[in-house]
């Protein structure tokens, strides 16, 4: 009988010594999680340290969302892509309905990505009267939080072919030939001491193809617009406090690392917005 427990106690010590290296390796191989609930996504992170997998967890900070960061996949499964900052880049400021105008000759009526831009969006997002960063005169049915870059990865109707090789996030994103993996998707823009985010909707200024700056080192072509390299909303100028010629730091960051603000609040384009929305129906 004496022999018989030894047996169970080693084999015993054997399973648990299994399952704590297993955990181990889990804990090393995991460096983010994503909070079920999906009201508060992003608020919260896990980080493991050293093979010890000693974790501590902690909400997200404004300062943790401006430091060089990491674009995660869709699914936080982990595959990371170091995001630099951009310094130093001129932005102007367009709008949603922006008429032609001698110093702009192509109107906003349409974005590269959406022909029927202003219906969509619900009017014209004009850079005066507004209320709390939105159009005084109507609730906008798309993130008023948005920007252009010159990059489209369509053209006519098909995936640019170094699309796949340059955009970080192409492969958890893609859907189908022609369909943008840029669209919608957020960027952070610093102007001073305040950071904002918006989500990319339109090409430009400019260029259309400068993937070597968007997605690489290099800085934006020679302009009139003393090189502009971003376009931004009324909205973020105004929580900016940008003027309309400007300069700001910007990069990409993944929806999951979107703090929460004004940003959040409207627009069926909105992907913050949606899961929110979900949220409340689901409660």
């Amino acid at each position: 009988m004496e022999k018989r427990r030894m047996n169970f106690a080693a084999m015993l010590t054997v399973t648990l010594f299994c399952f704590l290296q297993s955990a181990n390796l889990f804990a090393q191989s995991t460096h983010f999680f994503i909070s079920p609930d999906t009201s508060k996504v992003s608020l919260i992170h896990t980080v493991f340290y050293g093979s010890k997998s000693h974790s501590n967890t902690a909400p997200f900070s404004p300062e943790e969302a401006n430091s060089p960061d990491v674009i995660l996949s869709p699914v936080g499964r982990g595959n990371q892509v170091p995001v630099p900052w951009k310094y130093n880049i001129v932005a102007t400021v367009f709008w949603v309905g922006e008429q032609a105008t001698e110093g702009n000759p192509i109107p906003n009526t349409e974005s590269a990505w959406d022909a029927n831009w202003v219906d969509h969006f619900g009017g014209e997002d004009s850079p005066a009267q507004r209320t709390n960063f939105i159009p005084a005169g109507f609730t906008p049915r798309q993130n008023p939080f948005y920007v252009a870059l010159p990059y489209n990865d369509v053209d006519d109707r098909h995936t640019r072919p170094e699309a796949a090789r340059v955009i970080p996030w192409f492969r958890d994103s893609f859907v189908g030939d022609g369909q943008s993996v840029c669209k919608g998707h957020w960027v952070a823009i610093r102007h001073g001491k305040r950071t904002c985010y918006a989500q990319w909707e339109d090409v430009g200024p400019f260029q259309i193809d400068h993937w070597q700056y968007v997605f690489g080192s290099e800085r934006p072509r020679s302009n009139r617009n003393y090189d502009a390299g971003l376009d931004v909303s009324p909205a973020v100028r105004d929580y900016l406090g940008m003027s309309g010629m400007d300069v700001c730091d910007w990069k990409f960051v993944d929806v999951y690392a979107v703090p929460d603000g004004p940003w959040t609040l409207y627009g069926g384009n909105n992907t913050l917005a949606h899961l929110r929305s979900q949220t409340r129906i689901r409660d």
